[in-house]
């Protein structure tokens, strides 16, 4: 399996291998023996599955905090997302910064976002179907989420930040200045 590490310590792009003949391809997506060395032993309690169907809608940036705090895996089944992880524990030398990576059903990459981070995806293509595995229960009391367009994250979105289809949920997230302390 590929795998890409960031300056950002936590976060992990992998690339599980494709074998295909005439008939399709066969790929194991996720093989807790060849992914632990990578991202460490985790537990997956939950599947998730989006289904995005014009291009630009943008879900998030969320996280859920302790005790419920999360760790996702998320990968593209179908389209093409912008995504993103923003490092929100605050004892970190890199607190606020993110890493932002290109998920599509063709690259078939996969993206590991640890517990700590926020995290959050934009569409490049219509009718994206988002797939990511979690290692806690959604927990609505643990919810929480930060501003997509906060410019202290300094993330540059594929388009303007008016030209997204967003929840009103997503639309009323704090900034990283007035999100309480979340993470040590």
């Amino acid at each position: 399996m590929e795998h890409q590490t960031f300056e950002i310590a936590g976060p992990v792009l992998l690339t599980p291998k494709k074998f295909g003949d005439a008939r399709g391809f066969f790929s194991e997506t996720y093989n807790e023996r060849a992914f632990a060395p990578l991202i460490g032993a985790q537990r997956f309690v939950q599947d998730n599955q989006s289904l995005s169907g014009p291009v630009g809608t943008l879900r998030g940036l969320h996280f859920q905090i302790d005790p419920m705090a999360q760790g996702k895996l998320v990968r593209v089944v179908r389209g093409a997302i912008f995504d993103i992880a923003v490092d929100l524990r605050r004892s970190s030398p890199t607190f606020g910064q993110h890493v932002s990576v290109m998920l599509s059903a063709q690259n078939w990459s996969q993206f590991w976002i640890p517990v700590g981070f926020a995290h959050g995806f934009c569409t490049l293509e219509p009718d994206t179907e988002v797939v990511y595995k979690v290692t806690e229960y959604y927990a609505p009391d643990c919810d929480r989420g930060l501003a997509f367009d906060d410019p202290a994250l300094g993330i540059v979105w594929p388009k303007p930040a008016g030209e997204y289809l967003l929840s009103p949920k997503d639309r009323n997230h704090p900034s990283l200045r007035d999100l309480p302390a979340c993470f040590a």
